[in-house]
């Protein structure tokens, strides 16, 4: 798997794959083939798939130490921008077919709507993560602030999975909502119990 990952052909494919539902979905709304109710479907399509990638992106660092796939690193920061990159059309597809882009309304839309407000604070988060996510910008904060910073993407994946939560009570359907927040509870929940396994042990008396 490595030397197939290290391959020069691997990364522009990865590439092209996580671009593939985009353009599914460009070439929905311009053939009328998003159905009856296409401003709907696009606006929830892409935020699927803001969630679907980010599930991807946090996979990333279990899969590379577990299944010893080390070059899987040499994707990390390309999935986290596509992870930017849905939910930002998730936010431009919601301001311009729900709003019309009238920025009044969308300010008092977010204001006083919760799971609006917790999914565009999610995509603030991953604001500041997307801008850094090149190698000058690691160089001037320094490896261990760039880290610290980049542990927001947690923070944002909560307020996703609160989002995403809050809009499909309405109709009570939580089937996904549980699927997504027990791959994220996984994923994250493997962190913690790596960061508790590799901590020194300092108290006395130790074995």
């Amino acid at each position: 798997m490595n030397a197939l990952l290290l391959r020069r052909e691997a990364k522009p494919l990865v590439f092209v794959l996580c671009l593939l539902p985009f353009a599914w979905l460009l070439a929905g709304a311009l053939t009328d083939g998003l159905g009856p109710n296409p401003a709907e479907r696009l606006i929830r399509s892409t935020g699927d798939w803001t969630l679907r990638m980010l599930c991807i992106a946090l996979a990333v660092t279990p899969l590379r130490v577990l299944a010893g796939w080390a070059a899987l690193a040499r994707y990390r920061r390309m999935l986290g921008l596509y992870v930017y990159f849905y939910a930002a059309w998730h936010l431009l597809c919601y301001a311009w077919f729900d709003m019309g882009f009238a920025w009044g309304d969308i300010v008092r839309d977010i204001a006083k709507r919760p799971f609006i407000l917790v999914g565009f604070s999610a995509f603030v988060l991953l604001t500041p993560l997307a801008a850094t996510s090149f190698n000058r910008a690691i160089r001037a904060l320094g490896a261990r602030r760039w880290r610290m910073l980049h542990r927001l993407v947690f923070a944002a994946a909560g307020l996703a999975l609160l989002h995403f939560l809050w809009m499909r009570a309405g109709k009570n359907n939580f089937t996904e909502v549980g699927v997504y927040t027990a791959i994220v509870a996984v994923l994250v929940g493997w962190r913690l119990w790596r960061a508790i396994a590799t901590r020194p042990a300092t108290a006395p008396g130790y074995r």
